[in-house]
């Protein structure tokens, strides 16, 4: 595509503005003149080859323009009879040059905001600029339209036309077609009349069709007047300002692309969203906010960069006021159209727009995304993960697995409501789900080397962090093996129980016989354990059974206190009474003298609590620990009843999750 710019006119109009050079050369702002301006929009478009026509002042105008240093090709073509001849005539003149390509055309005194010449350049029709909500000039150009497309151009007609400027995009073929009569006009010597003269001949032959930018800045400037106007109007555009909001930390050229579309706009003001909100509904940050925002600082454009707490923009553009708001057009349809709901009101109420771009979709960005997670299941990143998330969010929430695939369904399920996303932040590998997987019972039978593997098996295809159920943790002399071991395969957090002797399951309560450790050795065990770690990243839960045992309050709070004492990183507080009273109450005592230890609980048997209620009580992590088990064997076991009972597998069906979606689960490359 080339631009072709008429600057042939003698510019009288324009008094002693333009005494010394051509009217192109007009300041319309501290920093930009008029044909400086079209130039840089050319050059921002990608539009490198331009012909500028010239009349009066043609060495002054050609010494300006390189003076500019621009990335473009600039061919200028003289009309030796400016003074006798209409820009018809230059046109003609740069004839040669023009031929088989869309051309761009323009006016040399035109002004024209970026918006206007984005949709000029992305029009997929041949085009020119009209606006539907200005009167009819007496002098200028009108165009009449007629059944969608422009049929005449002219200064003269007023039956259904509009008002009109001279900003053109041209197709190639529409272009010859006009060109030639172009020609023909010229070379018959009729060359005192404007160029639309020619096209209004071959209008049928011609498709143009209008390109109404209403109220946007789209002028031509013949007086000192109209400078005037147009200069005020260039100050409160450059006075705009533009909001976007990113969550990425993979900048890539997609982004730079809508960042440099949006700060033609105006003033831009980058809304960095919080760890908290993006963990929320994507991937955990590699990046943290705070490095995120000074990324986004050091792109040339961005004029401000602040902070959104939520994904919700309203709390910004309530402080901000923007006069835009620019996203992709991919928040249109899905989960994320709620919010886009909310910023379109909010916009509507004090007069401000939204802008959408075509969402990028380049295979090389969803490749780098790709390679995000690849690094998110890394041991040293993802070890570290859990805690982060507790200090982002101040609960996170984890849901057990056993296998590979159940630790794909709990890294890929995935909520949305209210505009917004849930998902679980880590996974539990319980010794209760993994011996009851393999057929065994929950007595610690299944030896760690083969619990390890069922680990191996889950980090292989996952990235979240994960929290593994030591039970009693073993000898002290094993356990900081244990600790040295799953802190060298990346996982998070062990939690290991108060008791001695052979495991049975908590929530048998005192029907079986279980023995509490003295404290002072279970101390000894988290110590030691906590002295073996080599990174501050890795947790050590220390998992209280008091409750469940039946000692009371008071044991399990001094247990508590003496084992934060010891180094744990974590306390877990079970029961298995159906009411929460007394997991609240440790939780409010326990509170009471100590306010930062992570406190953890597992409500399979209080299962009413929500999670915003055990937040607000001083809860951080919630693990569902058997769900999984225990809705997957049952959901098995009947499949195989009813194809005994049917002779048949067709009944069983409905039961079924197909095969194509289990495989969508499944990651081709991990």
């Amino acid at each position: 595509m080339k631009a072709l710019i008429l600057n042939s006119g003698m510019g009288s109009r324009m008094g002693v503005l333009t005494s010394e050079h051509p009217k192109c050369m007009t300041e319309v702002s501290n920093k930009e003149t008029i044909l400086s301006r079209q130039l840089h929009q050319l050059a921002e478009a990608g539009i490198d080859e331009v012909v500028i026509t010239t009349g009066a002042f043609d060495s002054v105008l050609v010494n300006y323009c390189q003076s500019l240093d621009l990335p473009l090709h600039i061919t200028f073509v003289k009309n030796p009879v400016y003074d006798k001849t209409n820009y018809i005539y230059s046109i003609y003149c740069a004839r040669e040059y023009l031929a088989d390509d869309d051309i761009v055309l323009m006016h040399g005194d035109l002004v024209f905001e970026n918006t206007v010449f984005d949709d000029v350049i992305n029009s997929e029709t041949s085009c020119m600029t009209v606006t539907s909500t200005l009167p009819l000039p007496q002098k200028d150009f009108k165009a009449v339209v007629k059944n969608g497309r422009i049929t005449a151009v002219g200064i003269d007609f007023f039956n259904e036309a509009l008002a009109a400027q001279p900003l053109y995009k041209l197709h190639s073929d529409d272009w010859k077609i006009w060109l030639d009569k172009i020609v023909e006009f010229c070379e018959s010597d009729n060359v005192k009349c404007y160029a639309e003269n020619a096209f209004n001949e071959v209008s049928s032959k011609c498709a143009i069709y209008p390109l109404d930018v209403k109220n946007m800045l789209c002028a031509e400037i013949d007086t000192p007047e109209d400078l005037a106007v147009v200069s005020n109007k260039l100050a409160e555009l450059e006075s705009r300002t533009v909001y976007m909001c990113f969550s990425t930390d993979i900048i890539h050229g997609g982004h730079i692309s809508i960042i440099k579309k949006a700060q033609r706009l105006g003033k831009l003001i980058v809304g960095v969203l919080s760890d908290k909100a993006v963990t929320s509904y994507k991937r955990f940050p590699l990046v943290p906010a705070k490095e995120r925002k000074k990324l986004f600082a050091n792109i040339a454009g961005v004029y401000k960069v602040v902070d959104q707490e939520t994904l919700s923009y309203a709390a910004n553009l309530e402080k901000f006021k923007p006069d835009i708001v620019v996203h992709g057009d991919d928040w249109v349809t899905g989960f994320q159209r709620p919010i886009r709901d909310e910023v379109t009101s909010i916009l509507a109420s004090y007069g401000g727009k939204l802008v959408e771009y075509p969402y990028s979709d380049n295979p090389e960005y969803k490749a780098m995304e790709d390679r995000a997670r690849t690094e998110l299941s890394l041991p040293d990143v993802r070890r570290a993960r859990l805690k982060k998330a507790l200090e982002m969010k101040g609960l996170v929430t984890v849901m057990e697995a056993h296998s590979g695939i159940t630790g794909l369904i709990v890294e890929k399920t995935i909520v949305h409501e209210n505009g917004g996303s849930r998902q679980f932040d880590a996974m539990w590998v319980s010794s209760l789900c993994d011996s009851t997987a393999k057929g065994k019972p929950d007595i610690e039978l299944v030896d760690m080397t083969s619990r390890f593997r069922t680990i191996d098996d889950i980090m292989e295809v996952t990235t979240k962090p994960i929290i593994f159920d030591g039970d009693t943790g073993g000898l002290t002399e094993h356990f900081v093996y244990t600790v040295r071991s799953l802190e060298r395969m990346g996982v998070s957090m062990v939690i290991i129980e108060d008791k001695t002797g052979l495991k049975k399951n908590s929530l048998f309560g005192t029907e079986v016989k279980q023995t509490q450790a003295a404290i002072p050795d279970f101390c000894e065990k988290i110590a030691a354990g906590k002295k073996a770690q080599k990174t501050k990243d890795f947790m050590i839960c220390a998992r209280i059974e008091s409750l469940i045992l039946e000692r009371g309050m008071d044991d399990a709070l001094e247990r508590a206190f003496a084992f934060v004492g010891a180094g744990t990183d974590a306390i877990m507080i079970h029961s298995r009474k159906k009411s929460p009273d007394e997991i609240f109450e440790f939780v409010d005592k326990f509170r009471a003298e100590d306010k930062t230890t992570p406190l953890v609980v597992v409500p399979t048997s209080f299962n009413t609590v929500t999670e915003e209620e055990f937040k607000a009580r001083g809860v951080n992590v919630v693990i569902y620990a058997n769900q999984l088990t225990r809705t997957g064997f049952p959901a098995m076991q009947s499949a195989a009843r009813t194809i005994l009972e049917n002779h048949r597998a067709k009944e069983c069906d409905d039961m079924c999750m197909s095969i194509k979606d289990i495989i969508t689960l499944i990651p081709e490359e991990n």
